[in-house]
């Protein structure tokens, strides 16, 4: 049995969530960024208790189509954006290929269970990416690049924009 989990980001939410598998004593065979593979389904206690639990540390349980559509679109920005292979291909095309629908479709789903935007989260993502980044002493020719910015100039801006600060004056306070 696949439940769909709402918020998960990282290998630290994986463990999390395996952690409140294992306290409930509910076997699993997997537990992945987004989703957990049961070994048998949940009774309605469990189901409520599993859910509570989630709640607690910032997850959901996804039942609707368009929410786990939504959440499966944010881990495969969240893969583009960590990806360190050169991707050629426009997010839109990346998320219509990848999910074999429409562009516009994937959009409106988004949007609709998310309140934003594909492309105001994604630029919050390479945000946050920019700013792991910098932290490691990498130039920012070569964050433009990895994260697919056209130039510099497009990336700091982006960034001023949503910080309120130049990368430069991001990495000095970071002194």
């Amino acid at each position: 049995m696949q439940i769909n989990i709402k918020n998960m980001v990282c290998p630290r939410c994986v463990m999390a969530v395996e952690q409140i598998l294992d306290r409930m004593g509910v076997p699993y065979n997997e537990v992945n960024i987004g989703s957990v593979d049961l070994k048998r389904s949940l009774s309605k206690e469990e189901t409520k208790q599993f859910g509570r639990e989630l709640q607690e540390i910032g997850f959901e349980i996804l039942i609707e189509r368009k929410q786990k559509l939504a959440e499966e679109i944010k881990i495969a920005l969240q893969e583009l954006v960590n990806s360190k292979e050169e991707n050629s291909l426009k997010t839109s095309s990346f998320l219509s290929e990848r999910f074999n629908l429409e562009y516009s479709y994937l959009s409106n789903v988004f949007s609709e269970t998310q309140g934003e935007s594909i492309e105001k989260y994604l630029i919050s993502l390479k945000i946050e990416k920019i700013k792991e980044l910098l932290s490691y002493e990498a130039t920012l020719a070569e964050i433009a690049s990895q994260l697919q910015y056209s130039s510099v100039a497009h990336l700091s801006t982006q960034f001023k924009k949503n910080t309120g600060l130049s990368p430069s004056e991001y990495k000095k306070q970071m002194v």
